[in-house]
């Protein structure tokens, strides 16, 4: 089974305590202490029972604290991702921009494809609420919005998507667009959207909206929004704390999940799948028996 370098997993895990990079510096990376195992030296992660319980095409399973992978199907298989494309666009804003700073929705925005906040344009938001329409329930609109205050346009904000992928060393990853819409030249593997939410979650802000079931937001001008998670899973007394829903054609139904369980935290990414939610569901039997 294929895996990035370990110093590379570690350093996306944040067991370092770095700040957030800016986008024009590389990381470096350099040996460090292995973590914590996320099994018993004794005990197999159930792999065939889990296998033949999904119906996504595209698996990932990762340890959060270790690193270490626990189950790939296809992890290095490019295909579309949807929405979950939005993680990259909220790290370039969550990294280079303050929650308080004042966004004008831009004209023409309404004419944005797919899920949509409907935005009026004229208004005024802060960075922290596009952000919060970006990761809570998916708004495309939001998105190109986020994407042309940040770089001034659509295409320079896909370029910086890029280099930042290149910086983040996923290597079977292409952005096109800054919200997940299906395109020939947008696509990732299951192993870099894991790797990518597993950067994404140590953000505070970042991770803060993807555990975030409902909220509500303002315009400047006053105008409320009542902005619902597109994520089924995320509700009281679940284990999944976290996670972004992705559906598009190409991409058929995908979704990351942060779950906790026995004190330890793992991120499940699911591609292609059928029935997001009941592949979710198997995977949740699985790892609830792991301590057992």
């Amino acid at each position: 089974m294929q895996s990035l370098p370990l110093v590379l997993s570690v350093f996306l895990m944040g067991l370092l305590p770095l700040p957030s990079l800016p986008p024009q510096s590389a990381p470096t990376l350099a040996a460090l202490p292995l973590a914590s195992p996320p099994l018993p030296a004794t005990q197999e992660f159930p792999g065939k029972r889990l296998a033949t319980a999904v119906s996504a095409s595209g698996v990932v399973i990762l340890d959060l604290q270790s690193g270490q992978e626990l189950f790939a199907r296809r992890g290095d298989t490019r295909r579309s991702v949807g929405s979950l494309t939005k993680m990259m666009t909220a790290i370039l804003i969550a990294e280079n921009h303050s929650m308080d700073e004042v966004v004008t929705i831009p004209n023409g925005i309404d004419k944005t494809d797919g899920s949509s906040m409907h935005l009026p344009a004229g208004s005024h938001f802060t960075v922290g609420d596009l952000l919060s329409a970006l990761l809570i329930p998916s708004a495309n609109d939001a998105a190109e919005t986020l994407a042309r205050f940040h770089s001034g346009s659509r295409d320079a904000f896909v370029a910086a998507m890029n280099e930042r992928t290149k910086m983040l060393g996923l290597r079977n990853t292409s952005f096109a667009n800054p919200s997940g819409l299906d395109d020939t030249s947008q696509w990732s593997t299951p192993r870099d959207m894991a790797w990518l939410a597993s950067y994404a979650l140590r953000n505070a802000e970042i991770r803060s909206r993807m555990s975030t079931a409902s909220a509500v937001m303002y315009s400047r001008e006053g105008e409320k929004f009542l902005l619902e998670n597109t994520n089924a899973m995320l509700r009281k007394g679940s284990s999944v704390i976290a996670g972004k829903t992705g559906t598009t054609v190409a991409a058929k139904q995908c979704l990351f999940s942060l779950v906790t369980e026995n004190g330890r935290e793992y991120i499940v990414v699911l591609l292609g799948s059928r029935e997001r939610y009941t592949d979710m569901r198997a995977v949740l039997r699985v790892l609830s028996t792991l301590f057992a």
